[in-house]
């Protein structure tokens, strides 16, 4: 099979493959003898219906089958070979009408050539990179919650703001006594954990109460109305609950508080894991690590947003065989498209995410980036990390996120997403090694309010895009 490529401008080309018989031949009689040795074909058994035969029943469909796959492959094979830069698929120019007569073909593809795009990604571009100082207050706040997370519960002598409280809730009667009627609710041993209360009012009105002391307040107005907490307060049923809206009276009976952990190596271990921090100023390094970390990938995230605005604007104003391209994105959605369908429209939509596409495409051909296994499990396993520590868990072992990990990459879909970030991840990084970054270290304040209005700013000039 002889394939040429010819370019017929800057965009647009076309490949030629010629085909003899003896390129296809044998893959006909081999797809044909399969049919005769699978198939019930009437009149005779499996493997008994000679070559003829087989050749004139099926001869034509198969010989086309085998001629426009065996082309097709091969003019990929060649793509691949010439290192040809294309952009879509390949489009048959004809279809031929394949006979059992006719030995020699010639087959012509329309292709769309990408654009050469000349980065200039190094040192002597400067972008702006703002990151987030780690303050010794963030770390004394990290450090007091830890505290609180891994402390234990015990008696307390008044209610703070984390405080569990125990005793007996009488329902009241609208001039305010106890409510000593049959049907009353009453709960004789009951708890509330006004930290959790949606009501602030309600919740304060516990705040600095000790042992034997009384507590008027509303349910129903702590949870707003929701049935199942009700219920779970007043030990009564979900249908009952939601018609609850009384005071009740509170007696305090055991306040529960938190006793902060102290600094000591079961605290190290439960929030570390085992041996990984001995005393204060390793503790205080760890913090601050986990910290930058996190703030990292929220800075990371929005330079990445930067970035891209960058490189569209520098680099977006491509040269695309829009005409081809239109062909092709009608080939390739052919069900949700029809000879109604603007695909002057179709192609506009697509053009941001087609240009985006081939700048990272030249990205990675420029610095040789490479996704690797190895890649996408680092990532999944920080995935798998950071959803731990999300509920609390920052000591899980290697095995546990090991996993963790392999579990959500057994997820086809969610595998895809995550090969996606890696790449957009590794091209983005190796941007930022080989250009200037000017750093600017500032609060979390001020970061929030500078992404607060970059993303203002970004709404507006979409609403304006969209009106045009």
């Amino acid at each position: 099979m002889n394939i040429t490529f010819e370019k017929i401008d800057d965009v647009n080309g076309k490949i030629v493959a010629q085909v003899e018989e003896a390129d296809y031949a044998s893959k006909v009689d081999a797809e044909l003898r399969k049919i005769g040795n699978t198939h019930n074909i009437p009149g005779f058994r499996k493997g008994h219906i000679s070559l003829p035969q087989l050749r004139q029943r099926f001869g034509k469909q198969v010989k086309s089958d085998v001629l426009n796959r065996s082309v097709y492959e091969a003019v990929v094979d060649y793509i691949k070979e010439q290192k040809l830069n294309l952009i879509g698929q390949p489009i048959a120019e004809e279809i031929k009408e394949i006979n059992l007569t006719d030995k020699d073909y010639t087959f012509t593809y329309e292709v769309g050539i990408a654009p050469a795009i000349d980065l200039k990604l190094d040192k002597e571009v400067t972008l702006p990179y703002k990151a987030i100082e780690v303050t010794d207050q963030m770390v004394a706040d990290e450090d007091k919650s830890l505290r609180e997370r891994f402390g234990a519960q015990v008696p307390g002598e008044e209610v703070d703001e984390k405080a569990l409280v125990k005793g007996s809730i009488m329902q009241l009667k609208e001039d305010g006594t106890v409510n000593d009627a049959e049907d009353a609710i009453q709960v004789i041993s009951g708890i509330v954990a006004p930290m959790y209360f949606k009501s602030k009012e309600e919740a304060d009105k516990f705040i600095g109460k000790k042992v034997n002391d009384k507590v008027v307040f509303n349910p129903y107005n702590s949870c707003e109305g929701n049935a199942a907490e009700l219920a779970s307060m007043l030990n009564i049923d979900k249908e009952q609950a939601s018609e609850v809206k009384s005071d009740f009276e509170m007696s305090i009976a055991e306040i529960i508080v938190v006793k902060p952990a102290e600094h000591d190596q079961e605290f190290f271990d439960n929030v570390f894991g085992r041996d990984k921090v001995h005393n204060d100023e390793e503790f205080d390094k760890a913090i601050r690590n986990v910290l930058a970390v996190q703030f990292r990938s929220t800075t990371d995230y929005f330079s990445n947003l930067e970035l891209k605005k960058y490189l569209m604007d520098t680099y977006g104003n491509l040269n695309l065989p829009k005409e081809f391209l239109k062909k092709w994105l009608k080939l390739a959605n052919e069900e949700n498209i029809d000879e109604n369908t603007d695909m002057d429209k179709v192609y506009d939509e697509v053009l941001p995410d087609l240009t985006w596409q081939l700048i990272k495409e030249a990205i990675a051909a420029k610095f040789d980036v490479k996704i690797e296994e190895a890649d996408i499990v680092a990532r999944t396993k920080f995935i798998a990390q950071q959803q731990f520590r999300q509920y609390g868990i920052f000591n899980a072992d290697e095995a546990t996120i090991d996993n963790a990990a392999k579990h959500i990459l057994a997820d086809k879909n969610y595998r895809r997403h995550i090969v996606e970030e890696v790449s957009d991840l590794k091209l983005f990084a190796v941007v930022r090694e080989n250009v200037t970054l000017n750093v600017e270290e500032v609060s979390l304040e001020d970061y929030r309010a500078y992404m607060a209005q970059h993303q203002s700013q970004a709404t507006e000039e979409a609403a304006e895009e969209s009106a045009e």
